[in-house]
């Protein structure tokens, strides 16, 4: 009897915004999880996906779109959703007050990648924050393929460079994308 191979992935979904925008289109999640399986030969699959969203009142649009799209996420294709609303900082300047948005997602997904280890056998990070180089060395130490996706105007060279395998999602197979990205009427 043959031993499973099992495939956890972990999408930072900021990281993973910039390469959808350098290309002008959405991922199809559904494509991209069954080509991640493929590619790394998993018999299974688990996917945690992290991201901070505007908080309610802070648009002057509807933001019931993005969460029915991480209620597909969690339902329809069974992903771990960590999310947060994103945090308001109060800058002071010339112009007067303004105000920055901060929504890092990487101690959550730091910890859900400790924690699980010994869960799987390979490992894939969608991101290129050179952050997590640390966590890169700690999973290969621990005998763990680990491979990073994320595209070349997004990616650390310490993160490229420090895993198994990387990978330029932007150079992928054209059917893991989706639709085209839809632009706001200002």
């Amino acid at each position: 009897m043959t031993e499973e191979h099992a495939i956890y992935v972990f999408i930072d979904s900021s990281n993973l915004w910039q390469a959808q925008k350098a290309k002008g289109k959405l991922l199809d999640f559904e494509k991209v999880i069954a080509c991640v399986k493929k590619k790394f030969a998993g018999d299974t699959i688990k996917v945690y996906f992290y991201t901070a969203y505007p908080a309610d009142g802070s648009r002057d649009y509807s933001l019931d779109s993005k969460h029915k799209f991480y209620t597909y996420l969690k339902k329809g294709l069974k992903f771990v959703v960590r999310k947060k609303a994103l945090k308001r900082i109060s800058i002071e300047s010339e112009e007067g007050q303004l105000f920055q948005e901060k929504g890092n997602m990487d101690v959550e997904m730091t910890i859900d990648i400790v924690h699980t280890v010994d869960r799987y056998d390979t490992v894939v990070l969608f991101t290129g924050d050179s952050d997590f180089l640390a966590v890169v060395r700690y999973l290969r130490g621990r005998g763990k393929k680990v491979f990073v996706i994320s595209s070349k105007n997004n990616v650390s060279r310490e993160l490229r460079t420090g895993g198994d395998g990387y990978f330029d999602i932007l150079d992928m197979p054209d059917e893991i994308w989706g639709k085209e990205i839809m632009r706001r009427a200002k």
